[in-house]
């Protein structure tokens, strides 16, 4: 089968920018353009942004953000990652963003223009790259504003000895770097996930484009063990002043939120951390402005002030007091940035909801019910990886694009089905949301999918909360907890909650094949019996205020 590449190179550089090949401690260069207030500009701080993505190119419109920096009296600092586009070096994930990041802290704070104060700022990778930065504990390193992203971001999961939970494999975990880790280009194509065994297709694309990609070949099958961070993890490097941007509908945000739970135990970093939780997908759709482009004049803004407040503080000495805490609550009808001392606010509660109506909850919705009474029964389904439950978005990283309605989805033999009460009043979720269960399967492995969906009057069904997790072995009978993420959500009256659970979600995740084989070498699949004991399994959310129903 012929493989369709479109390989993608660097964009012109800005007439804004001036580049420079700077030298790392082993000889590598890394191009990095800097952008000045005006040309003559004295010493003032800096803003040092290092991605993968091309610091010239179009997806990351980084002059566009340059100027906005610039136009408020910082210089910026922007530099493609080693390997990466107009950079030396081998292109490999992670492991060089540490000392790489520490090399060019040094060469900033050595030029004219800059007066030893620098922030880091950036989205996803590049704001992986302020935690490689900071792990080294460079004095410069003044603030940093990391938004939806993680220590621990793309980490593959894998089954750790004595451990039967573990997060499911998203497709884009080894899919990532044979598209933007593979040479300095981008290189997009598609791969047929009914078409078995996976990796094989990955061969044929090696074949396609003549070489192969260093980070998936130290990732497949098993990961070999490279350090992210040889200095150290970043908890354990001096702290820095940090403006942590979590998305509500953030794909990856579970690994920023693991980030904030370990920061919580370290009195230092707690002391430094701010939170910005905003109702933002990973691509920065607003669930207040969805269809609104980068292009439009109101984006900049919402994108780069709070970091600019943030900086202001940090580095020039503003007497702003910025609340430990902001939040947005998706669903009011009021973007407008709310504060507390610390998350969840503190007059939130735990609303706990049981599910009930075994006979109905495979059938069409609304299903079986979510209510305060226990109840009993089982309810048993085949999970199947060669027909799976279709993710409801091409893109996860940009749901709110169009937040579809995923009513359709109950109507399925494989997806079990609960709905709430109507509320009569709204009802402000605000905080933790979280799924006990106990399921079983006669598979030698086991995905459970939860999906908290907000129902509308007309019937129309959408994602307000989700979580999944693999279990080892199950049995008959596991006790799991599945992290739904945390919310900042009204339920408005005349709505009613839905929980949904299945074992796939595909291609977003890569379904279980039945056999307990490797995912990727899988050739075959083999039907799967599933079970969830309703008795045994309670949702568990935050709420604020009473809850009328």
């Amino acid at each position: 089968m012929t493989i369709s590449v479109q390989r993608t190179g660097p964009g012109p550089i800005s007439s804004s920018a001036t580049q420079h090949m700077v030298r790392m401690r082993d000889g590598v260069r890394l191009a990095t353009d800097v952008y000045l207030p005006s040309p003559d500009a004295g010493p003032g701080p800096t803003i040092l942004t290092r991605l993968p993505y091309d610091k010239c190119g179009e997806y990351t419109y980084m002059p566009r953000i340059a100027e906005y920096f610039t136009a408020r009296g910082y210089r910026m600092v922007v530099q493609d990652v080693r390997g990466k586009f107009r950079s030396e070096g081998e292109t490999l994930l992670f492991v060089n963003e540490a000392y790489d990041g520490y090399d060019t802290l040094d060469w900033v704070i050595n030029q004219d223009w800059s007066d030893g104060e620098v922030g880091m700022w950036g989205d996803s990778y590049y704001g992986y790259t302020q935690w490689a930065a900071a792990s080294t504990g460079h004095t410069a390193l003044k603030a940093m504003v990391p938004r939806v992203t993680g220590t621990r971001l793309g980490e593959l999961p894998i089954p750790v000895p004595g451990q039967r939970v573990h997060d499911v494999e998203m497709s884009v975990h080894r899919f990532y770097p044979l598209s933007m880790f593979h040479d300095r280009d981008m290189l997009e194509w598609e791969i047929d996930w009914t078409r078995r065994p996976l990796a094989a297709q990955v061969e044929e694309f090696f074949t396609a484009v003549g070489s192969r990609s260093a980070s998936y070949d130290l990732w497949f099958p098993y990961p070999v063990s490279l350090r992210r961070f040889p200095a150290g993890s970043p908890f354990d490097a001096p702290a820095v002043p940090v403006l942590m941007t979590i998305g509500w509908w953030d794909n990856c945000a579970p690994w920023q939120w693991s980030d904030h739970r370990e920061i919580e135990g370290k009195p230092a970093w707690a002391r430094n951390e701010y939170l910005l939780l905003e109702a933002i997908d990973h691509e920065n759709n607003s669930h207040f402005s969805p269809g609104v482009p980068n292009s439009d004049p109101s984006f900049l803004p919402r994108y780069l002030d709070p970091a600019i407040e943030f900086f202001d503080v940090f580095l020039r000495g503003s007497s702003a007091v910025i609340p430990r805490v902001r939040w947005q609550l998706a669903g009011s009808g009021d973007s407008t940035l709310r504060s507390c001392d610390s998350w969840p606010p503190v007059s939130a509660y735990p609303w706990e909801l049981h599910l009930d109506g075994a006979d109905a909850a495979l059938g069409d919705a609304p299903g079986g019910s979510l209510g305060s009474s226990v109840s009993s029964g089982v309810v048993a389904w085949t999970h199947d990886a060669a027909d799976p439950v279709p993710s409801p978005v091409v893109d996860a990283f940009a749901i709110l694009a169009s937040l579809p309605d995923e009513r359709l989805l109950a109507a399925r033999s494989d997806v079990l089905v609960f709905t709430g009460s109507v509320v009569t009043s709204p009802v402000d979720l605000a905080g933790p949301v979280r799924l006990d269960a106990v399921a079983g399967s006669d598979g030698p492995e086991m995905d459970l999918f939860a999906r908290l969906l907000d129902v509308a009057p007309d019937g129309s069904a959408r994602l307000i909360a989700r979580g999944q997790q693999t279990i080892i072995d199950p049995g008959s009978a596991f006790a799991v907890t599945l992290d739904l993420g945390h919310l900042g959500y009204r339920l408005a009256a005349g709505h009613a909650l839905r929980l949904t659970i299945a074992s796939s979600d595909a291609p977003e995740f890569v379904p279980a094949p039945g056999t307990g084989e490797h995912r990727w070498l899988a050739d075959k699949t083999v039907p799967n019996q599933q079970r969830l004991d309703l008795g045994l399994t309670r949702l568990t959310l935050t709420v604020l205020g009473e809850v009328s129903q």
